[in-house]
């Protein structure tokens, strides 16, 4: 059995940030969200987010970005609108291996 992985193949590192959305965040996400989901647009311009998105029922988000290390993709997390006005009330970082053409791999995101 071998375990090397095709030349066409890559596994990029990231990270997932896995968000607790708070009680109260169906009462406070309409005045924060403007400014989230623009940093979020520039954060995935810039390459650095991968995938971004929450459960409807507003139970948990996932944020998918690019990183050097979990604490530098934690500080993303911490310095997001949402986690600092309680929309957001525990984040969790966790490294991820994705499948991609080498030609995918993106920048890694300094702290």
């Amino acid at each position: 059995m071998t375990t090397e992985i095709p030349a066409d193949i890559a596994v990029e590192t990231i990270f997932v940030i896995e968000a607790t959305y708070g009680p109260d965040a169906a009462a406070l996400r309409p005045r924060v969200r403007p400014e989230h989901l623009a940093r979020i647009a520039d954060l995935r311009d810039r390459g650095i987010v991968v995938e971004a998105g929450g459960y409807t029922d507003l139970s948990t988000a996932l944020v998918m970005v690019r990183a050097e290390s979990a604490e530098a993709a934690l500080a993303i997390a911490r310095d997001d609108v949402y986690l600092r006005s309680g929309v957001w009330v525990e984040v969790r970082v966790k490294p991820f291996g994705r499948v991609v053409r080498p030609a995918e791999l993106g920048p890694v995101a300094a702290s």
